[in-house]
């Protein structure tokens, strides 16, 4: 059985996204530039990661001299809000309010949690 498409694009294609989010429009060698800051990855792996992209609709690409440019088509809005509704339809049963409930109940344990005592520094005897 073929797995469902998913809306929210796995890591390395959100890499890409988050680059040409950051240029506006870019050719493979920029998104690249921009992409192997955080992570080294090769000229035509990122070209395919582009092409893939285009293909599943969240980029557009025209022929500019030689090299193509690529320009966003899902903004970044709209691939929080298929994250968040997917992580709700998986988590929370579809239910946007226990979402709220859990997130809350997570905030009121997180400010209840009293801080660690200060932990003193041992004495380091071989000095003395």
């Amino acid at each position: 059985m073929p797995r469902a498409a998913r809306d929210i694009p796995p890591p390395l294609e959100m890499l890409c996204l988050k680059a040409l989010w950051s240029l506006g429009e870019g050719n493979v060698k920029q998104v690249q530039a921009l992409v192997c800051r955080s992570r080294p990855l090769a000229y035509t792996t990122i070209m395919t990661v582009l092409d893939r992209l285009v293909r599943k609709g969240k980029l557009a690409r025209r022929k500019v001299g030689r090299p193509y440019v690529y320009t966003i088509q899902a903004t970044r809005e709209s691939m929080r809000r298929a994250a968040v509704r997917e992580l709700v339809d998986g988590f929370f049963d579809g239910s946007e309010a226990e979402l709220i409930r859990f997130l809350s109940s997570a905030e009121e344990t997180r400010l209840e949690k009293p801080e660690p005592p200060p932990v003193e520094a041992p004495i380091d005897t071989v000095l003395l």
